[in-house]
């Protein structure tokens, strides 16, 4: 794919969603790292319905810690690997009261050293909760990427990479946004929506779904 049909796609999805965000409910940066945190192989959805009872109750390190991993579990058992996540999850309060002063760092480094935090997860943060130009590839920027041509890679690190390098300037803080919610509702993975997608013109994928005799 060229570097016109890249500027155009991004410039339709600015146009159609010109301040995209992240699906998860937060209103701190610690908010946001637990959310992202316990929604991996989970849905957003799932995510939201648990720190909806959860973050009433506790939503600071020092609180959620004194929950214990036996007092988060019923928050999140509706999770999947609910228990893995809530060993995370403590250790990670722990970890952010005893060397960042309960504060969520800024810094990859820092981000990937917490419990359950890989690098998705530290681009989500840094991205969305500190405005930096991160692109984290999911399984839906990782579809979409390969399917459109965009930036096609055979895993995740690869297209992360590509991206950083071929998305314009202009369109990085927003891209990780506008990829997922393409993936999510648009280029979805077993029957993509081509006959309702706004860059099918643009998309170099050669075996577009026709539309359903049923719409």
């Amino acid at each position: 794919m060229n570097a016109a049909k890249r500027q155009a796609i991004f410039e339709r999805l600015r146009e159609q969603n010109p301040h995209p965000t992240t699906e998860l409910e937060y209103t701190t940066p610690f908010e946001l790292l637990i959310a992202v945190l316990l929604s991996a192989q989970a849905t957003d959805v799932s995510v939201n319905k648990a720190t909806r009872l959860l973050y009433p109750v506790a939503n600071t390190p020092k609180k959620i810690h004194a929950l214990g991993v036996d007092g988060l579990i019923p928050y999140i058992q509706t999770i999947g690997l609910f228990r893995t996540k809530a060993k995370n999850v403590i250790e990670t309060c722990r970890l952010l009261m005893a060397e960042h002063c309960g504060e969520v760092p800024r810094q990859r480094e820092a981000l990937e050293a917490l419990p359950g935090v890989g690098r998705k997860t530290a681009n989500v943060v840094m991205n969305t909760a500190f405005g930096e130009p991160t692109i984290a590839v999911d399984t839906h920027i990782f579809r979409v990427s390969n399917r459109t041509g965009i930036a096609p890679g055979k895993n995740v690190d690869i297209v992360e990479q590509k991206l950083m390098k071929f998305v314009p300037a202009e369109f990085k803080q927003d891209a990780h946004h506008w990829l997922i919610l393409h993936g999510r509702y648009t280029c979805i993975a077993r029957k993509p929506k081509c006959w309702n997608c706004m860059i099918a013109d643009l998309c170099e994928f050669k075996q577009k779904t026709p539309l359903p005799d049923s719409v």
